[in-house]
């Protein structure tokens, strides 16, 4: 399997079975996978040297129009507390980000209506407004072109959409039929004829997933040529109906971020807080299989709990200040320094 780590680091390529066999391999020989690690380390160190950028994460609504069969906060799930932030809320939660360093802020939310393209301009427009230097990313789903240009135009300058499996049989499986992975992936590339630096993704040990599903997902990746990638393992929710579904595990979920870094090596990947839930030491392993980016939550405390895409979501209960100092002393206890510049992807 070596060979096929070496012919990927230098080609940024593998065949879709060469990913598929190099994938199924992935816990079958511990000096492979610390080989593969060693790396996508060197890669990312090329590119970003021990800097970890980091995003400051705004959960503004946990109000969603879609029933994923994965997601904690899916519409037909009438256990969750439902709630919106105020525009004043949510250019509050921009301001104390900044005065405590952040220079990304990260809109995330459920598909919900409420926020119509002209509510969502105006707090684009205000935040980018009050702060020039900082970049705005979006993640709130499917839009049409035109909506997607006007938040362009209006000063958001990344979009985060995970295509969540590049396969449609499996897509099926995994949401209800009036979703389908064809719009996923024209929302993608609308987005990326916009102009916005685009990130898409998946999760990691999903029900019915196969190492040939996760080989499709990197060749549509590298097709795509993303500039932010976010991976984590899939972790159920126990009010939807992979409630008794297995979880996702660290190993698999750390071998494809190595695999993406090799693939696209100044692609921004982020160790998410799904791997830090898996694992207590998740983060820090998912920086040390060629990560550089970390998302500590700017949302209010009083709102964190319920948004919960999946159970035992981790530092719910922290303020923002103290989830950035205790990151930070993580980070340096392996030899990494956060850096809160804007953290745009590198060209390649």
């Amino acid at each position: 399997m070596k060979d096929l780590i070496d012919k990927l680091e230098a080609n940024h390529l593998l065949t879709k079975n060469e990913f598929a066999s190099l994938i199924a391999s992935f816990d079958k020989d511990e000096a492979i996978t610390r080989y593969l690690f060693d790396r996508a380390i060197f890669v990312r160190k090329q590119h970003y040297n021990n800097e970890i950028y980091i995003r400051g994460l705004i959960e503004f609504t946990n109000i969603c129009r879609n029933d994923c069969y994965y997601c904690g906060i899916r519409a037909s799930n009438e256990n969750v507390s439902r709630y919106r932030l105020t525009k004043e809320e949510i250019l509050h939660c921009c301001e104390l980000g900044y005065q405590l360093g952040f220079r990304t802020f990260v809109l995330q939310g459920g598909e919900d209506m409420f926020f119509t393209e002209k509510i969502m301009v105006d707090i684009i427009a205000s935040i980018k407004q009050l702060y020039p230097d900082c970049a705005i990313t979006l993640s709130i789903g499917e839009r049409d072109y035109d909506t997607y240009l006007a938040y362009f135009r209006a000063g958001a300058d990344r979009y985060l959409l995970r295509h969540e499996t590049a396969n449609e049989t499996h897509y099926g499986q995994l949401h209800p039929q009036k979703l389908s992975s064809k719009n996923r992936k024209r929302c993608l590339e609308d987005l990326k004829r916009i102009g916005f630096q685009v990130g898409t993704g998946f999760m990691v040990g999903s029900p019915y997933q196969t190492p040939n599903y996760l080989a499709e997902d990197m060749l549509y990746i590298a097709k795509l040529q993303p500039q932010m990638v976010g991976i984590g393992p899939f972790i159920p929710h126990h009010e939807t109906p992979f409630a008794k579904e297995k979880a996702g595990n660290t190993e698999l979920t750390l071998f494809m971020l190595a695999l993406i870094r090799l693939m696209l090596p100044t692609v921004l990947l982020p160790s998410t807080t799904a791997l830090g839930t898996i694992d207590e030491s998740g983060r820090e392993k998912g920086i040390l299989a060629g990560a550089n980016v970390v998302m500590p939550n700017l949302s209010p405390i009083n709102v964190r709990k319920k948004y919960l895409l999946y159970d035992d979501k981790i530092c719910t209960g922290a303020e923002t200040a103290e989830c950035k100092e205790d990151m930070m002393k993580r980070m340096m206890k392996i030899g990494y320094k956060v850096v809160t510049a804007r953290g745009d992807a590198k060209p390649f």
